[in-house]
């Protein structure tokens, strides 16, 4: 009987001095969870790093996008400044050009006035003075592109002509261009007068 309840209190002392599972582990646990935190909280440094980065980019891209938008606005601007400035001296070379025949109307004149000169003389250098000032202007006028309509003994054609009047003729079909009243010339590829023209109506008979 003594060896039973010797036994029994063995048994206790060794329960007792059994530990309960995971007491031992108790400050391990401690660290891992310590270090869970620390994990999360460097994640949500890192986020909110991330979004201080984003909008710092954002705050770039709208910046880049202001200054482009106000190039964009004074290039339109300076377009049409000159676009303006263009259009106001568009007839500079022109008019540059027609100053030439000016200039060579003057010194024909100069010389149909000249002092000592007989009238005769003088006329004859004012008459090549003109045609001399004449072939400048045709030259001129070539050179932008506007040429002389040709139209003595062609037929008559509305979009180019103009008739004044018609007259008989022996010698110019009928419906031909039999005179020249004003010319007509072209600019380019348009039309930029009209000729006057006297058109033959055709034998007298």
């Amino acid at each position: 009987m003594e060896d039973l309840v010797s036994e029994d209190k063995k048994q206790e002392q060794e329960l007792e001095g059994v530990k309960p599972i995971g007491e031992g582990r108790s400050g391990a646990g401690k660290i891992a969870a310590a270090d869970a935190v620390e994990k999360e909280e460097g994640k949500e440094k890192s986020l909110e790093e991330q979004l201080a980065d984003a909008l710092a980019d954002a705050a770039e891209q709208k910046d880049l996008k202001l200054r482009l938008a106000a190039e964009f606005e004074n290039y339109k601007k300076r377009m049409m400044r000159e676009k303006i400035t263009a259009m106001k001296y568009a007839g500079e070379p022109v008019l540059r050009e027609i100053l030439a025949t000016v200039d060579n109307l003057e010194r024909a004149i100069d010389q149909g006035q000249a002092e000592g000169v007989e009238a005769e003389q003088r006329l004859s250098s004012l008459l090549e003075g003109v045609q001399l000032t004449l072939k400048s202007l045709m030259t001129t006028l070539e050179k932008f592109e506007v040429k002389p309509i040709e139209s003595m003994g062609k037929p008559f054609d509305p979009t180019n002509h103009e008739a004044l009047t018609m007259e008989p003729s022996d010698t110019v079909p009928v419906n031909h261009i039999l005179n020249v009243f004003e010319k007509g010339y072209q600019y380019k590829d348009r039309l930029l007068r009209a000729a006057k023209v006297i058109v033959s109506a055709g034998d007298k008979e």
